[in-house]
Order: structure tokens, then C-alpha cells, then sequence
């Protein structure tokens, strides 16, 4: 039997027995309860030089916008407390997720206009034990669309796809359930609070700088947001592309405040190759009605990832963007394309610490801005990010 500091210090002092703290910890309602609750979390901080005058940059998420260039940041701190569902009968879990920092200041849940205290992720998930078991989410969840997530230690790059800002959502208050078929196949299909599911107009579901308050509801109360989604994972015998996966999405929503509908479509793919250091991954978004009906803005990212040495990786991320007005660029509402080339390098110097070193260029190549970044055609920086996970 083990025994907290603080109970050890009590028994010393005569205050309580140790046979008393033995058994009082047995039986305590809440030691089981903890018993099987997980805690973790990451602290994410980042230096960024921006090269050449001026400040202004794409339309990107929070951890590379323009007021983090030229300068060190704290971006978020995130914990998480969890209890995951037991296989194969009735069970319930949790997971309640706080981001505090600047970057929660876009996220949907965040506390207030303005506040660095969000709340990324809480939910009750739920253990239906029928055929291979369905799992369901209630409450807020992340997005099910999109091959970057927030949590910036899980994606291949620190810097974010224009796509993840300006086209996917950020996150959902509603339900969600899943399926597994087989080891091949997924299914997830989910309900949630009625607003655009860009991450760019004003959300109560997305993200971007303009975001509403997450449990703000569209003005016509039985307009609600659906998604679904499914992914296909290649089986052992397929040799080399085991482990290779293909995902469909689409995130359907009415904004709030105006007429249009957005819809957002979302293919992505992470292959594997016959170079065991070599992976590829590609990610495709077409949202449509999203500034307005008839609208549209697509973007395109791929992937390249090589394990140089034991702890030194390379990450490449190409991307080509366009729209039918001010999606991507800054003070644009015109059409636009814009390229973007980023270089990561991964080097694990230290245990539980992710190290990057960040090379960015976007570049706008077409469309009625010319020179969006401070009278310029391209926008380049440099980041060091430092992330300590627990």
C-alpha cells in the first residue's frame, strides 16, 4: 500500500492511525474514480523572426499570426483529464481539455470575448456494446474533418495549413458517434450547434479570429450543423502500404447572421512507401457558400516526412489556395491564389520535448492582390518552437 505525503505527515503526528489511512484509501469513492483518469497536458512556446519589413502575414491560426512575428511567445498551455471507456460492455469516460494562453483567445470554447481561457474539449463518451461497439461523444468535442489538429506537438509542422484556419472548424458542441466495421473500416456521423463550420466567419462551431461564443445558437433555432465521416485503413497483407489511410468528410452548417449555407468537403490520405523513413501525406478542402452564396475557396496540402537520423526528421508541407474572395489574404475580398512552402525540422534533443526549427514562405501568385504582405509579393520567417509535454 502506497500512501500520499500528506497522510504519511497526519499518521506521524498521531493525528490519524495508519491502519485507518489504509483503509480509508481502499474504500474512498473518489481514489476510484482517479484510479483510472489519466492526466496530461504540453506547454508550447515559439520565437519567430519574420524576414523583411513589416508584420503582415496570411491568414493563418493564432500560434503564427501577425502579432506573434518578431518575437517570443508563450502560445498555450493545455491540460487534460480523461477516463476512457471500457471494451466490449456498457461504459461510460470523460475528457475535459483547458487551453490557456493566446492562443485559446480563436478557439470555440473560449470563455468570454477576448479570453485566453477556453475550453478545448469536454465531453461525456459513452460505450454502447452493440456489434463491434459504437461510441458516442456529448458535449464539445474537435472537429472530425481536417489532417491538423490544434494541439500543435501532433501536427508534422508548427505553422498551420491555410486550409486548417480559414476552411475547417475548430471544434463542435453537439454529438458524436462512431463505428468500426473492421480494422478497415469507420464510420462517424454527428449533430452540433447550429453556425458556419469554416473557421473563418465568425463560428460558433469553427475558429479564426472572428469567432463567436460556442453555445451562441443561429438565429433560426432549428437550423443545427451535421457532419460525417469515414476512413478506410490498409490491412497487413497490402505489404509496404500497411498502415496507409484514406478519410472523406463534410461539415455542413448554416452562419449565423446570414443567408448563405457553407458547406466544407475534406479528403486526406497518409501513405506509407517502401522507404521505411519515408512517409507522404496529402490533404484536399473545398468549401462552398462560404463568404457568400456562390461562393467557394479551395486549398490543397501535401506532405512529406523522413526520418533523417534516430531523433532528427525533416517535415515538408506544400500548399496552393484559392478563392473567390478574401478567404486566404489579408484585406483581400477579391479573388486570390496563394503558395506556401514549409520546412520543419523535428530534432529530439530532450525526453518529452518536441524542438523545431521553422523556415515559411508564402508567396501570392495570382488573383487581384498583388502585394498583400506590407506592399509585398511574399512573406517569409523563421521559428523556433520549444514544446514540453507531461
Amino acid at each position: 500500500m502506497k500512501f500520499n505525503k500528506w497522510s504519511l505527515a497526519l499518521a506521524a503526528t498521531g493525528v490519524v492511525s495508519v491502519a485507518s489511512v489504509a483503509q480509508a484509501q481502499e474504500s474512498h469513492p473518489v481514489n476510484t474514480l482517479l484510479s483510472s483518469t489519466t492526466l496530461s497536458g504540453f506547454v508550447d512556446t515559439s520565437a519567430i523572426y519574420n524576414i523583411g519589413t513589416g508584420r503582415t502575414v496570411a491568414n493563418r491560426f493564432a500560434n503564427t499570426g501577425s502579432d506573434r512575428q518578431d518575437g517570443f511567445n508563450l502560445n498555450s498551455v493545455n491540460v487534460q483529464l480523461e477516463k476512457p471507456v471500457d471494451e466490449g460492455t456498457w461504459s461510460a469516460g470523460y475528457k475535459a481539455e483547458l487551453m490557456f494562453g493566446p492562443d485559446a483567445v480563436v478557439m470555440p470554447g473560449r470563455l468570454g470575448d477576448g479570453s485566453q481561457l477556453a475550453i478545448k474539449q469536454a465531453y461525456a463518451a459513452l460505450r454502447a456494446p452493440v456489434g463491434n461497439g459504437i461510441d458516442i461523444k456529448v458535449g464539445q468535442f474537435d472537429p472530425i474533418i481536417g489532417y491538423e489538429t490544434t494541439s500543435s506537438y501532433q501536427n508534422p509542422n508548427f505553422s498551420r495549413s491555410l486550409a486548417f484556419n480559414n476552411l475547417e472548424p475548430f471544434g463542435h458542441q453537439g454529438v458524436l458517434a462512431s463505428y468500426q466495421f473492421s480494422d478497415a473500416v469507420g464510420l462517424s456521423v454527428g449533430v452540433a450547434n447550429s453556425a458556419n463550420n469554416s473557421g473563418r466567419f465568425g463560428s460558433a462551431n469553427g475558429g479564426g479570429s472572428t469567432l463567436g461564443d460556442i453555445n451562441r445558437k443561429s438565429s433560426i433555432e432549428s437550423y443545427k450543423s451535421y457532419m460525417a465521416g469515414i476512413v478506410l485503413k490498409a490491412p497487413e497483407s497490402l505489404g509496404w502500404l500497411a498502415g496507409s489511410s484514406l478519410y472523406a468528410g463534410v461539415v455542413h452548417g448554416l452562419e449565423s447572421g446570414k443567408n448563405n449555407d457553407p458547406v466544407t468537403f475534406y479528403v486526406g490520405a497518409s501513405i506509407a512507401t517502401p522507404i521505411e523513413a519515408l512517409t507522404l501525406g496529402v490533404g484536399y478542402d473545398y468549401q462552398a457558400n462560404g463568404i457568400a452564396d456562390s461562393s467557394y475557396a479551395n486549398a490543397v496540402s501535401g506532405y512529406i516526412s523522413y526520418q533523417l537520423t534516430e531523433k532528427l526528421k525533416l517535415n515538408n508541407r506544400v500548399e496552393y489556395a484559392t478563392s473567390s474572395g478574401g478567404v486566404f489574404l489579408p484585406g483581400n475580398s477579391n479573388d486570390e491564389k496563394v503558395f506556401a512552402l514549409t520546412s520543419t525540422f523535428d530534432y529530439a534533443l530532450f525526453a518529452n520535448v518536441v524542438t523545431r526549427a521553422e523556415a515559411r514562405w508564402d508567396r501570392a501568385v495570382g488573383g487581384s492582390v498583388a502585394r498583400p504582405f506590407d506592399n509585398q509579393k511574399n512573406d517569409i520567417s523563421l521559428t523556433l518552437n520549444v514544446i514540453y509535454k507531461f
